[in-house]
């Protein structure tokens, strides 16, 4: 990983440049939630997969209340510095994460579906031992294991965990090289999409994480996945407006989607993922794998 999470004193000694673009961007929580939840249900209307961005929002909105009502007390993080600080395969996780998955679930449950209703009662039902299980399942990446159903909301309770994990530790950072930025350099995780920003970080690329939430700089014009820079092509189902396109690499075979905020300012990495489903769908028929994740739209469980 070439992007280091700076301690005290490398922060000091670290000269500083007022135009120097962050390599890490450090969420802000609930203007997180709020602006997802805006964006996917605005995207629900005259969608083909309405109900599901519904559902979506409503998840996200859980986690926003549940955020408010039971924040992250101040956790003893000594030491966290340096690359992937908070990787999720590592990290020894406070069980508060199964406090939030019961609110979620306790919150969503009057609103499901038959389908919705028996996950949940399932969940409910599980031990705490099934529950950690799964989430290491999970947090390693090992998304056949876990039926998508499940990985749903478990998935949203991890990341509010581990989204308040990413505020308690240092939020100054230093890019080392340009190589090896397939995973979050806070947490570990895969990106679920990328973002070319305007504002104060105008035409600049940034990586978004699908657990921690944290973004990412990256250079545009270089996979996502493998580094190559010579086999990169982008593709898009609206060549007219082009607010979400798939960047595929012919060297491995990838693709992940990358959105523009000069199209749209309103454009939100999970909930615009999500809605642009049919992009996927084209994207697998031309043989491209997909080399990130969307915490609503986990792979299908082996059989």
């Amino acid at each position: 990983m070439s992007i280091k999470i700076l301690s005290e004193s490398e922060i000091k000694q670290q000269k500083t440049n007022s135009y120097e673009a962050p390599a890490i961007l450090f969420a802000n929580p609930k203007n997180l939630y709020q602006r997802r939840v805006k964006r996917l249900r605005e995207l629900a209307d005259s969608h083909p997969l309405s109900d599901y961005l519904l559902f979506a929002a409503d998840i996200v909105e859980t986690q926003l209340n549940t955020l408010e009502k039971n924040p992250l007390p101040k956790q003893t993080l000594e030491n966290l510095t340096g690359v992937e600080p908070l990787n999720a395969k590592n990290f020894k996780r406070d069980g508060i994460w199964r406090e939030y998955l019961n609110e979620i679930l306790y919150a969503i449950k009057p609103k499901a579906n038959e389908q919705v209703s028996a996950t949940i009662e399932m969940l409910e039902k599980a031990s705490t031992t099934e529950l950690e299980e799964v989430a290491t399942h999970l947090l390693s990446q090992e998304f056949h294991l876990v039926s998508a159903d499940k990985a749903v909301f478990v998935w949203a309770a991890l990341s509010l965990y581990w989204l308040q994990l990413a505020q308690q530790i240092p939020h100054h950072s230093r890019l080392e090289n340009a190589e090896n930025l397939h995973h979050c350099p806070v947490c570990g995780s895969l990106p679920v999409s990328s973002m070319v920003h305007i504002g104060t970080s105008q035409g600049l690329r940034y990586l978004h994480c699908s657990l921690c939430e944290s973004e990412w700089n990256l250079v545009r014009a270089q996979c996502t996945n493998c580094d190559g820079h010579d086999k990169l092509e982008t593709w898009s189902l609206d060549e007219e407006l082009a607010l979400i396109r798939a960047e595929t690499c012919g060297s491995c075979e990838s693709y992940l989607k990358i959105m523009f905020q000069e199209k749209n300012p309103n454009v939100e990495s999970i909930a615009d993922d999500l809605a642009s489903i049919f992009l996927d769908v084209e994207m697998e028929e031309k043989g491209f794998a997909r080399s990130g994740i969307n915490p609503f739209f986990f792979p299908a469980q082996e059989a």
